[in-house]
Formats: structure tokens, sequence, C-alpha cells
């Protein structure tokens, strides 16, 4: 029998890393360990393919405790509860007011009302609010800039003639001039809000009134360390901005919320929000406030709208769950799902119910709620938290060199930064080198958009904006496949792409799929074929069937026989394609073909090419 104290595999002595690196190397079999194990990220930083004790034990992150400073554990001590957000848009106050009473009874614990300016009223808001218990659930508000600290405090009288506790009331304002100054329009004298507005609640210490929404970073493509990074500068612009217009550091710290993206790089999207905590805790400490609860951030995470899709929608609840995930096991305040449907039309009940589901079901069956910061201690996840810290800080720091985040915007060099990486995002998704789950991968052969169209962004309101600044785009990454595959819908006839597979059956099997996902991509017609004994036999079925685009599917060493063949006898009947990058290829463009598809070819230039033949 065991002795109660002996440890498991005591006997055992634990390998070293050297050793872990030979054997990996035996493995690889003289691969380049570097080339083949390293993940090169879009961050700044590599990530490897293993971690061990030693490599956190030089990071300050697992020393901190939940709900201690510097925070990157949490906020919570006990346990890991957060607010269920569903945002509320609605052409009367009486019609917003019955929806959110309706889906409080649906589990939704935080309410996001959007109010137009022009009908900002007390009337209105008292109409909004009727049979809703304040001080039992999240209040959250976006209206015209110039109207917030109206808004304000026809809030604060409300509640105080209701008798609510100040203490229980958690709500905020989505005050935040320079997200409309990122989207393009100089709305900088509306800063001068920014104190009367946190005067206005002052008294009322969970109620949050400067919102800082990188949220807009993420949909225009950011990469995480871009909108931790810009984050930290655009909170402490705020907050500089009111500690110097005569508002306590304290109370200024205590009224701004960050309404942040979530993307679906899942672990990275857990340390974001661990190595977020961390580094405005420390920035906030500058200030030297009166206690250290000033330092934590709050944050509302909202599932990104850059990788939504048109078609093959209901991909996107997918999406839209392991986003959700991350964030919730990272700790965040609050969180709204963004219902799938919200790329092509304005989202239903059946959308709604599902986006508030996909949360719930974390807490009532996962139990996502029970425990604080599951991934602390993780080797990889501290490890990434402290990179991704290291990396956003240098941002940090460049945009303090340029005069803080209002000059850089002035500037407009966090829109060029910004609209960088979108368009190289873009590049990539053209290229095939970031994959779109049923648009540029795998797209869904017969689906149809069946009226569906992407939505164009609307402007919320206007705030007498006077000149113009560089603009963020936001574009999403599928929109060009899909603006293509519409294209495409609207010809007189659908194209029809047929695969001449001959030759050996593994190499022409695995080329003809390729070929099929590659066309289908634009919306073709795709007809794959089991195999024809000639290139003749292959061709004379393409020609009967119809076929705009001929796809010859082989082997590389076979290329040199069917190719040229293939192509004579087709004889300009149809678009001629070769599947795959031969070693043949220069003598088969030296005979007149000029078509090649695979993996390094740019996806959507080519089938651009394809629809310009076909004069689409």
């Amino acid at each position: 029998m065991a002795k109660k104290n002996e440890k498991l595999f005591s006997e055992f002595v634990a390998p070293s890393r050297q050793e872990w690196l030979d054997k990996i190397q035996v493995d690889l079999k003289g691969a380049d360990f570097n080339k083949r194990l390293v993940w090169k990220t879009n961050e700044g930083f590599n990530v490897q393919p293993f971690y061990r004790k030693e490599d956190v034990e030089k990071l300050q992150t697992p020393e901190a405790m939940p709900g201690e400073f510097p925070f990157v554990r949490g906020n919570k001590k006990l346990d890991n509860e957060w607010y269920v957000r569903q945002n509320i848009v609605a052409d009367s106050a009486a019609e917003a007011n019955a929806k959110a009473l309706d889906v409080l009874n649906k589990g939704i614990t935080s309410l996001g009302f959007h109010i137009c300016g022009s009908q900002l009223s007390r009337e209105y808001v008292e109409t909004l609010l009727e049979g809703i218990y304040c001080d039992c659930v999240e209040l959250n508000f976006t209206t015209c800039k110039r109207h917030s600290v109206e808004l304000a405090e026809m809030l604060v009288d409300i509640f105080e003639k209701k008798g609510y506790d100040k203490e229980k009331i958690v709500a905020s304002i989505d005050w935040d001039p320079m997200e409309k100054m990122l989207g393009g329009k100089d709305v900088e004298g509306v800063l001068q809000f920014a104190k009367p507005l946190v005067e206005a609640v002052k008294d009322y210490p969970h109620f949050r009134v400067i919102a800082v929404n990188t949220v807009a970073l993420s949909n225009a493509g950011a990469y995480i360390v871009q909108e931790l990074g810009y984050a930290l500068a655009w909170g402490a612009e705020y907050l500089q901005m009111l500690v110097e217009a005569g508002v306590d550091a304290t109370l200024a710290a205590k009224k701004i919320k960050f309404n942040m993206g979530i993307s679906e790089n899942y672990f990275m999207e857990i340390a974001k929000f661990r190595a977020a905590r961390l580094l405005w805790a420390e920035i906030v400490k500058q200030y030297n406030p009166t206690c250290d609860c000033a330092c934590k951030m709050i944050v509302n995470a909202e599932t990104t709208k850059y990788n939504m899709t048109v078609f093959d929608a209901y991909v996107n609840m997918l999406r839209s769950q392991t986003e959700t995930m991350s964030a919730a096991l990272a700790g965040v305040h609050s969180i709204v799902v963004t219902p799938f449907d919200a790329a092509y039309e304005k989202p239903n009940d059946f959308s709604e119910r599902i986006a508030r589901n996909q949360q719930l079901l974390l807490k009532e069956e996962c139990h996502f709620d029970t425990v604080v910061d599951p991934s602390a201690g993780s080797y990889y996840i501290e490890e990434l938290t402290s990179s991704l810290a290291t990396e956003a800080w240098k941002i940090f720091l460049n945009v303090e060199e340029q005069g803080g985040f209002l000059a850089a915007i002035k500037a407009g060099t966090v829109q060029d930064d910004i609209n960088a990486t979108n368009d190289k995002r873009h590049l990539h998704a053209a290229q095939r080198r970031e994959f779109i789950l049923g648009t540029n991968q795998f797209p869904n052969f017969i689906e149809t958009s069946e009226g569906k169209a992407p939505l164009a962004s609307e402007c919320k309101g206007k705030c007498g904006e006077e000149g113009t600044l560089k603009a963020v785009k936001a574009t999403r990454l599928a929109a060009d496949f899909e603006n293509l595959r519409l294209a495409t819908e609207k010809a007189e006839k659908q194209p029809v792409a047929f695969m001449v597979t001959i030759g050996n059956l593994a190499w022409r099997q695995a080329r003809a799929q390729f070929s099929c996902n590659f066309l289908a991509a634009a919306g073709y017609k795709v007809i794959d074929n089991l195999g024809f004994k000639t290139v003749e036999e292959g061709v004379d079925a393409a020609v009967a069937a119809g076929a705009d685009i001929v796809v010859l599917c082989s082997s590389d060493d076979e290329y040199a026989e069917y190719a040229v063949p293939a192509f004579k006898y087709l004889d300009n009947r149809a678009i001629y394609v070769v599947a795959g990058a031969p070693a043949c290829a220069e003598e088969l463009k030296a005979a007149g073909i000029e078509n090649f598809i695979h993996v390094k070819v740019n996806q959507l230039e080519t089938l651009k090419m394809f629809n310009s033949k076909l004069g689409i």
C-alpha cells in the first residue's frame, strides 16, 4: 500500500527543457524547429510549442490574487459572474420598454438602450424605464454626444425621485467623442462636456459615463495588440483630460468604462483582457488614487462583426460562441453577443434569442460563472498575458510620444495603422492565408443569397461636426468575396465549372476537391467527376454539361502528358484551367495555357478575372 504522503510519480526525474527539445528534434527528422513549430503571431511576438514552469517564474502575474491590485486575475474574488447584456433599438420608448421587460424575463441582466438625440426627453426616458427595477439590472445608454449630460441629469433625477440606493445603481452612458473622430468627424468641441458629465453622476459610485469604444477597432480588423495598446492610450487621454479639468483622479478613473471587441483568437483574447486590467491598473496607479478600487478596469466585451459572413451565416454562431467563451473565462464585466444575422439584416426575435442563450448556456450548463480566472497558472496563458502586455505597452508609449491619443487621431496615425492592418488582412483573405469558413474556405456549393445583402454602416446621428479627419475603414473580412458572389448571382446564367479528372487517383481527387472549393467561393456551379480515361472524353463531357470553366485535375508528372492535348482539344470553347503548379508550368504557358489555380495564387483576383472573362 502506498504511503499517504507519497507523491505520484516522485520516482521519475522530470525531463529538462533541453531533453524535450532534443526529443522534438528527433521527431522533426531534421526539419527546422522554428519554422515548423514556432507560431509567429501578428502581435509582434512568437509563441513556442510548449512552456514550462520556469517560463512563468519570472512573471509577476502568477503572484496576483483575484480581486486585488493589479487585477490581472479579475475584479471579482468569489465568483466569475458577469452581466448578460442585450442592446435595444426601437422607434419608440414604449416599444423599447416592452422589449426590455420581455428579455428581462428571458435571462438578460443588462440592458443597452439606443436613444436618438432628437427624441430625448424626460417623458421618453420615464416611459423607457417604466416597470424596470433600476437597482436590479445594469442599465446602459447611448445617445447623441451633445445630449449626454442632459440624459445623465434626467436619469439621476429619476433615480432620486424613486428613492433608489445610489450604491445599487449600476449603469453607464456611452459618451465617447473620440470614437466619432476615428470615424472621420471632427467633434473635438464635444470634449468640453466630459467634466459636467462626470459631475452629474459623481454621487453614484457604479455609474460610468466616459466610454472607450475600442470595439470600433476590433470591427475594423485591428490586431489584438493594437486594440489593447490603443485602449490604454485612449483611456489615459480621457483620464488626463478630466484631471486637468479639475476632476479628482479617483473619481475620474471610476467614471471610465471600456467597450472592447472579441476576435476569434481564443487564447489570445483571454490573455488580452487579463493584460488590459494589469496595464490599466498601473496607469491609474500613477495618479495616486485614494483606493486601489479606482484602478479596476470595467470592460464590456462585444463579439466582433469583422469576421461575420452573409453566406453560411449560421457559422457566425460558432464564431461568436468561442469569442464569448474567451471573454467569459477572462472575467469581463459584461458581454454582448452580436446576433448571427447582424451582417445582413436587423436582428429578429430568433437571432436575438440565440444570442442570449449563447451566454446563458455558458452560465447554466457550463458553469463559467463559478470559477474566478480558471486560466490562471497556465504556463501558456500567463506567457501570452505578459507578451501582450509588453507589446501593447510599446504602442501606448508610441502614442504618448505623439502627444497623446487625441493628437494621434488628429494626425491620422491611429487610423493609418488600423487601416493598414485591415488592408493586410483583406489581402491575406484574398490569398487564402487567412481563412473565412464558408466564404473563401469550404463554401456551401448550393447556397444562394435569397435576397440577403451586406448592410451598410449607418451613422446614428449628427453632432454638428465641423471638418473631417481620416477615418477608420470598418469593412468586414468577407465583404470582397460576398460582393463577388452576389455579382455572380445577378448574372443571366450561373457559370459552370467542370472538373476533368484523369490519371493518378490520389492527386486528381485532391486537386478536384481543392478546385471545387476554390471556384465555389464565387458562386459557380461546380461539377466533380470520378475520372476519365482520356482528356477527349473529359472535355466532351464538360462541353455537354455546358461548362464555362474546364479544370484539368491530375498529378504534376502527368500534366506534361495531358495538359496541352486537353487545351488544344477544348479549343477555346471554355476557360481552361490547370489545377496546381507543376514543374512543367513554363512549358504549358509557352503552349498558350494561362490559368493555374493553387494555394499560392490570389483567389479573389483570380475569380474576379474569371468573372470578367465571363462578362460578369
